[in-house]
């Protein structure tokens, strides 16, 4: 069984999406902390940007994922969208 996907929810993609990035930042996060306790003061500067990656990264993920769903329905809408195939399984 054959379907197409032609639309993408945007503002709950993102939603989901920008909470992905969030969680992904906390690796940033773990970096920073000891950059912060045992670097120079370039390095703890280094470590306070880590610190806010979490911040940062749902925010830019949240802003390019809008772009990219918008994109996609104007292209879904033209060319056609991403098929896939299904298959039941019980």
């Amino acid at each position: 069984m054959r379907k197409q996907l032609i639309r993408i929810s945007i503002l709950q993609s993102s939603k989901f999406l920008t909470a992905m990035y969030v969680l992904m930042g906390f690796i940033y996060t773990l970096i920073g902390i000891p950059m912060i306790v045992f670097g120079s003061s370039e390095l703890k500067i280094t470590g306070m940007v880590y610190l806010l990656m979490p911040v940062i990264m749902g925010g830019i993920g949240f802003v390019f994922f809008v772009i990219f769903a918008a994109l996609y329905k104007l292209l879904a809408d033209w060319l056609g969208g991403v098929e896939v195939e299904i298959k039941n399984v019980e």
